[in-house]
Order: structure tokens, then sequence, then C-alpha cells
């Protein structure tokens, strides 16, 4: 079982939700606002080019355009086997989560 560590879980769930404005600055922009701290170019960027290889992501460059410099943007999207990892680590938490007892700190998960 190849298991997706949180970062890379994150990266994916950023890419479905942003759809067609998955590219990189973006999909950093949002895990920043969501993880309420300015990731760092490497923290998005090694994990997207790690899932891409491993097959989770697809990608592909736009036009090259003038307000970037005559530079193009990275695109990516999640691939059938990037569906499959997320709906795996879903499966492994909500099974991690069930059943846990009380520890009496005036907590409890919420059940879906």
């Amino acid at each position: 079982m190849d298991i997706l560590s949180r970062m890379e879980e994150l990266i994916l769930l950023s890419v479905w939700k942003l759809q067609e404005e998955a590219y990189g600055l973006q999909i950093r922009t949002h895990l920043s606002e969501l993880l309420n701290h300015e990731l760092s170019v490497g923290a998005v960027y090694v994990p997207l080019k790690r899932l891409k290889k491993r097959g989770y992501l697809a990608s592909w460059d736009s036009e090259p355009t003038d307000e970037r410099g005559g530079r193009s943007k990275r695109f990516f999207k999640l691939t059938e086997k990037g569906v499959g990892a997320l709906q795996q680590v879903h499966n492994v938490q909500q099974s991690a989560w069930s059943g846990l007892p009380d520890l009496g700190l005036g907590w409890k998960p919420v059940h879906s």
C-alpha cells in the first residue's frame, strides 16, 4: 500500500478543488490560506513533482503569456490513480477515527 503524506494529500485535494485553476502558484496560495501559514515554494513544488512521477497527477503547460514575461504556467489535474489514492487515505482516516474512546477532554470527533 502506497500511503500519501499529509502534504501530498492536501496538494491532491487542492488540485481537485481548484480544477482548471490548479497551477503551482494557485495551489500554494490555496494551501497557505487553508493552513494559515505561508508555504515555501519548495514545500509545494517538490511534492507536486513527486506526485506526478508516481502517477497521481498529470500536467501540461499553458501557452506563454506576456503578463508572465513569456513564460508558461504548468497546470495539474488528478489522474485515476490520484483519485484512488485519495479514496484510500480517506478510508484509512475514517477507520482510524472511528470508535475512539472519550478521553474526557471535552472534544469528540464528528462522524460524517
